[in-house]
């Protein structure tokens, strides 16, 4: 399926099915542990529904949630346009209404949580930074929300990576928009993908990462490397038969992802998520964080922060809570990121809280960083 009217109808299709939830074994629950949302540990055969957005529990809006936000200040324009696969990526591009359209300006990408969509977390980032004088592009990763890929929810490290410089192409076709002057944000699993597109796209001059999760680290090894070599070849062995299933006309299971509903055996981490995915507060409807189970395995393959050094002399920004459950992973990238790079961990903040809380957010961190180092 090729064109924007195929892909919303296989996005209806799912949703009248119903997703389909891989069995969360005890080797999956452990590499699994994050897809920019966690699995639940109940049993998960049974189909599951689409997160609905009515009849929603409000949840936790303080410190200033406000994943929705918009701005009189700013014009918002859909967008629609190719990566280098000749996929249509469509993102929302968001410009300051005070703007001097007669002479460039700085840009920059804007990527939202794995398993996400543009409406969640990106474009309140996209929103604030335009509000402070940059044109900001949020987008749709391939595969989800109203990008172009099929199956729905398929994981492809390397072609989310090529959105962000299919963003930066975008953007350099922009009368407005200086071409030597667009960096690029990534939050939660983009923060991995927009690495990996800085370290062979040299026309990212700046790179800012938030409440980062290395999505193959993760599905390697579980967070804190909490996955033996026995588990990991467990979840390989299953999302391989599930490939078999798949090839032969069977029915695509999904994995991972923020659960439907919570019990008493919910954990701290699958709380935080529903908290939001599964809320007024972040909800967006239709989108289920869900990926298909015989995909996921290829972020084992993933290895974002090898060579992360080679990003080096642009600079890096590394943002992290420092309640985060993720907070190992922008760590370890500045432990290993060239020089100029800076580590800033926000007091009191955990790893969903910087998604859409604009009182712990250090906005005025990241419109320093970028004027600085896009200027």
């Amino acid at each position: 399926m090729n064109t924007k009217s195929d892909a919303a109808y296989a996005r209806r299709n799912v949703t009248r099915r119903g997703l389909k939830l891989a069995g969360a074994s005890a080797a999956l629950v452990s590499v699994l542990a994050a897809t920019g949302c966690t699995p639940s540990e109940r049993d998960t055969t049974s189909s599951a529904p689409v997160a609905q957005s009515t009849n929603l529990p409000a949840g936790d809006t303080s410190n200033g949630a406000d994943n929705f936000y918009t701005s009189d200040r700013v014009t918002v324009e859909k967008v629609t346009f190719k990566n280098q696969y000749q996929m249509n990526v469509t993102g929302n591009l968001f410009v300051p209404k005070d703007i001097d359209r007669n002479v460039t300006n700085p840009a920059m990408v804007v990527g939202h949580p794995m398993g996400a969509v543009k409406e969640q977390s990106a474009n309140l980032y996209a929103t604030k930074m335009a509000e402070q004088g940059f044109v900001a592009l949020s987008l749709d990763l391939s595969f989800w929300g109203e990008s172009d890929g099929e199956p729905r929810n398929a994981v492809a490290p390397d072609i989310y990576a090529e959105d962000f410089s299919a963003g930066v192409d975008f953007l350099r076709t922009q009368s407005f928009v200086d071409r030597e002057r667009i960096g690029a944000i990534g939050v939660c699993g983009s923060g991995s993908f927009v690495i990996s597109a800085a370290k062979i796209d040299p026309r990212i001059k700046a790179v800012a990462t938030v409440s980062m999760y290395d999505m193959g680290g993760v599905n390697r090894n579980g967070l804190g490397h909490s996955v033996t070599p026995e588990q990991r070849q467990a979840a390989l062995a299953q999302a391989a038969a599930q490939r078999d299933v798949e090839f032969t006309g069977g029915e695509t299971e999904y994995t991972s992802g923020t659960p439907e509903e919570l019990n008493d055996q919910s954990t701290a981490i699958e709380r935080e998520f529903y908290d939001f995915y599964r809320a007024s507060r972040g909800n967006s409807p239709d989108t289920t964080t869900h990926p298909t189970l015989s995909s996921n395995s290829k972020f084992m393959n993933f290895y974002p922060f090898a060579d992360i050094e080679t990003i080096s002399p642009r600079a890096m920004l590394f943002i992290t809570g420092d309640q985060a459950h993720s907070r190992e992973f922008s760590e370890e990238a500045y432990r290993l990121a060239g020089e100029p790079k800076e580590l800033v961990t926000v007091p009191g903040a955990g790893h969903v809280d910087l998604y859409d809380r604009v009182d712990l957010i250090p906005f005025d961190k990241l419109t320093s960083f970028f004027r600085t180092n896009l200027n």
